[in-house]
This record gives structure tokens, sequence and C-alpha cells, in this order.
């Protein structure tokens, strides 16, 4: 691995308290919407720290995932967990509750000589729109948890060569791009155990089995974007049984079927900003942590979901 990451680093990723300082004068940040891109740490301190903090003061980052590894060349730490506390004002033009708040999130930092030089974030905003009761549109198929950490932890900093558990999940996606119409073609019961865990965003919510799986998302999902094509990723490794994986976007697709979310075909093309984590156990998946930057892909067929929020009192 390549020693230009810092061996004290912490687990929080761009949310750690001294992450600014950390930040190469180069750096740029690609977030979810409705950050987006920008360069430098006073966009990192104004368009992401400086909301958070405003909504959610004196807030806790709790990861349960952390990672290192290579990848083409580039030095990267992965880390996913929840930005916790009360959710006193306003994000994102998202109401406050005046309650606890879990808002998960995604972070990949590739490192030159001991600093960031680029981090990629998504918050899954739209979970917490459910916590505030104002999310717009169809209810989720699975229930919208507080996603757990790996099942009796180890996910922080793991030991091992995570050589095994990456080439599991290349096999995997190779098959997964196999989709002709039908699930079984994509050969995912050769790479997940029978009772796996899917822990995906918010709106789509978190599975346990096939069946439930393939119920709840894998066949609206892929009713709604049959030609879907993966690629284009940032970061891709492994450590010890866990495998991160990001691109920006890393899926393009087109918007064929209705049903998903509750929409109707729109017939648009659309590319998608994804994160995976997985656990591999042996050799088979046991755990997989998904987040898509569903507000970009929402905007790409004409809805801007921070403009249809409902009001409440």
């Amino acid at each position: 691995m390549n020693i230009a990451i810092p061996a004290e680093l912490g687990p929080n990723g761009i949310f750690a308290r001294d992450a600014l300082d950390r930040l190469a004068t180069d750096h740029v940040l690609d977030a979810c919407r409705p950050i987006e891109r920008g360069a430098g740490a006073d966009f990192v301190a104004g368009w992401l720290l400086a909301p958070l903090a405003a909504a959610l003061p004196n807030y806790e980052v709790r990861a349960d995932i952390a990672m290192r590894g290579d990848f083409k060349g580039g030095s990267w730490t992965a880390s996913s967990g929840h930005i916790c506390g009360i959710f006193t004002a306003p994000l994102f033009g998202i109401p406050a509750t005046g309650r606890v708040a879990f808002l998960r999130f995604g972070c990949f930092q590739r490192w030159v000589a001991g600093l960031v030089t680029e981090t990629i974030v998504i918050l899954d905003l739209p979970a917490l729109m459910l916590q505030a009761g104002v999310w717009p549109l169809a209810a989720p198929l699975g229930p919208n948890i507080m996603a757990p950490g790996p099942l009796g932890g180890g996910g922080i900093w793991p030991d091992g060569d995570g050589a095994a558990s990456l080439a599991i999940v290349e096999g995997m996606i190779g098959g997964l791009m196999k989709y002709d119409g039908s699930l079984k073609t994509m050969n995912m019961r050769d790479f997940f155990a029978e009772h796996f865990w899917w822990f995906g965003p918010g709106p789509i919510g978190s599975f346990q089995g096939f069946s439930d799986y393939e119920r709840g998302h894998a066949t609206p999902f892929l009713t709604a974007f049959p030609d879907r094509v993966g690629g284009n990723h940032r970061a891709r490794f492994g450590d010890g049984a866990f495998v991160a994986s990001t691109g920006w976007p890393s899926i393009t697709a087109t918007h064929k079927g209705s049903g998903w979310l509750g929409l109707d075909a729109t017939g648009k093309a659309i590319t998608m900003r994804v994160m995976d984590f997985w656990r591999a156990r042996g050799d088979l998946l046991i755990e997989n942590w998904v987040m898509i930057d569903i507000p970009d892909l929402l905007g790409q067929i004409g809805i801007d979901l921070f403009a249809i929020l409902p009001i409440k009192d």
C-alpha cells in the first residue's frame, strides 16, 4: 500500500475535525446534489461543513467502515457511517425536526504526499427527508432504517490482504452487466450468501436475502433502467474482508420503465453517482452498503427534489 496515506489517519474522512488541515491546495470536492463540485478548502468549509454544522450543531461522526487501498496508482481511503445530532435548523431546505437525526454518508479520498487532493461524498439527503416526514415521492419498498455497521464489527481499518474480496466483487459485477430481462442471468447467487444484507438509500430501503432484495430493489430498478451499463470507476479496492467502489458517474442508463420510486418512465438518458461497500465471508458476499445520489438522478429526469419538498408548520 502506498505510504502517502498517514498512518494516524482517523476514520471520519472529510468530516474529521482536522479535515481542512489535510487538504492540498489544489483539492477538489465532488459531492452529491445540491453541493456539487468545487475547489479548495473554502468550498468544503462553506458548502459542506458549514451547512451541516448549522443544521446539526455539535454533530458527531460515527464511522462504521474505514478502508485504505490503491487504485490505478493512486492511494485512497473510503469511509461510511452516519453524521448524527439534534436536527435544529434546515439543511438544504429539508426542515428541521428538533430531534435526533442520522444522516448517512459515504466518503472517498485520494492522497498524495500525506494530503488529500480529491474527495467524493454522498449524503443520503432523501433519507433525511424521510426522517423529517417530507419525502415527496412514493414510500420505500423496504424500511428506511439507520444502516448498521458490519455484523460483529471489524470495519475500521480491516486486517489482511483485500485481493480475495476484491476478486469476488469483480466477478459479481461482471455478472450484473449481463442482465437480459431475467434476474437469473446475472448469477448473483454465485457471489452472495443466501441471506445477505443489502442496505440501500433511504427511498429504496434495506433487504435481506434474494427474495426480499429482488422484490424491493432489483426488479423495480431493472424495470426502470434495463439497459444500465457500469464503468468509469474513480476508485475500487479491497481491504481485508471489505471492498469499496465509487464512480462519478459509474452507471449510464435510460429511464425506460415505470414504477421505481412510483415514477412513470420518461425515456430520458441518465447517469448515476454510486458508492458501494461490500463485506465478504469465505468466497461469498454477506453485506452490501449502497449509496446513490438520488437527487442528481431525479434532476436528470426533471424532478428537483429540493424544490418540491412539502412545507411543514
